[in-house]
């Protein structure tokens, strides 16, 4: 009779070090991940056949009664806070609601372009 020691078998795989390391992974986004502020004013952008999504510094917001609102500054005190920020920033991002007509947005156009805007973007939303 032979008694030989059966074969040892190899210990499976430990899964821990790959949890940790999704978890490490996990948290770093965590950490650098930047969340934006809220909007000021709620806007429903008009939407458009081309979908152009722009993301600025400077951006102006225009209710659908034409309230201006830029970051906390409402009315002619935001456009004087816009004026003030043309310098640093000449590109500007417009996000009006969809019930402002046209004609308010382009009589505002030629102001800042004055102000120093070269780069002027209106927000639409996708069809």
């Amino acid at each position: 009779m032979n008694f030989d020691a059966p074969a040892r078998r190899k210990p499976p795989e430990s899964i821990v070090p790959m949890i940790n390391v999704v978890f490490l992974l996990l948290i770093f986004f965590l950490m650098t991940a930047q969340i934006s502020p809220s909007d000021p004013l709620e806007v429903t952008p008009p939407t458009a056949a081309l979908e152009d999504p722009s993301d600025g510094e400077v951006t102006l917001y225009i209710g659908a009664n034409g309230t201006l609102a830029h970051d906390a500054a409402r009315g002619d005190v935001a456009l004087r806070a816009l004026f003030a920020a043309a310098a640093t920033a000449p590109a500007l991002v417009i996000k009006a609601d969809a019930a402002v007509p046209a004609t308010t947005v382009a009589a505002l156009l030629p102001r800042l372009a004055g102000a120093g805007f070269t780069d002027i973007t209106l927000v639409t939303g996708a069809p």
